[in-house]
Formats: C-alpha cells, sequence, structure tokens
C-alpha cells in the first residue's frame, strides 16, 4: 500500500511538472534525508537533480545510477563522493528515485 501510494505521488508530481522548478522533491527524498546534498533546480552538496537528468538525456543510464546511488561512490560532479545508502534505503526506494530524477 505505501508502495503504491509513492508510485501516485510521484506521478502526481511528474504530471504536474512544467519545469524542473515546478517538481517538488517526491516524499522518498525527504524520507531517505536526499535534501541534505541535492535539489531539483539547484546545486546544494550534490547536482541538482535536474543536471543530472539533462547529463543522462537519451542514456540507459537507470542501472549506473541506481549502483551509484546504493553503492557510493567518487565525486563526479565536484570533489564530494556519493555516500552509499544500502542498505538503510531499500532497492525499491533507490529505483524509485532513479527513475524521478531521470524523468526531469
Amino acid at each position: 500500500m505505501k508502495s503504491m501510494m509513492v508510485k501516485m505521488m510521484v506521478a502526481a508530481s511528474l504530471m504536474l511538472a512544467g519545469s524542473a522548478s515546478a517538481t517538488e522533491m517526491p516524499a522518498l527524498a525527504k524520507k531517505h534525508s536526499c535534501v541534505a546534498c541535492h535539489t531539483i533546480d539547484k546545486r546544494k552538496v550534490g547536482p541538482a537533480w535536474a543536471d543530472v537528468a539533462k547529463m543522462y538525456k537519451g542514456q540507459d543510464a537507470e542501472a549506473k545510477l541506481i549502483a551509484k546511488v546504493a553503492k557510493g561512490g567518487p565525486g563526479v560532479w565536484g570533489t564530494m563522493p556519493m555516500p552509499p545508502n544500502s542498505p538503510t534505503v531499500s532497492d525499491a526506494d533507490i529505483k524509485e528515485l532513479v527513475k524521478f530524477i531521470l524523468a526531469l
């Protein structure tokens, strides 16, 4: 039930998004503290998610980004590395967040 609610929220936010700045951070991003380092449209500690979407547009990057979010890795967008999020964030939640990012 919870997963369905999250999917509906993500879908609704994507339908309402006319631009990256009009899109709200999904509840999962807030729940898992992604907002500490990321925003939709401005660089914070990590890249803006809209910039990530632009960088990977037209590429089959979902699996690559899921692995990066889960395992972490060296800084691709600067000196700050992406910290690992697995096992504290479920694979399903990571996949939902990556799909949201790539759809921006």
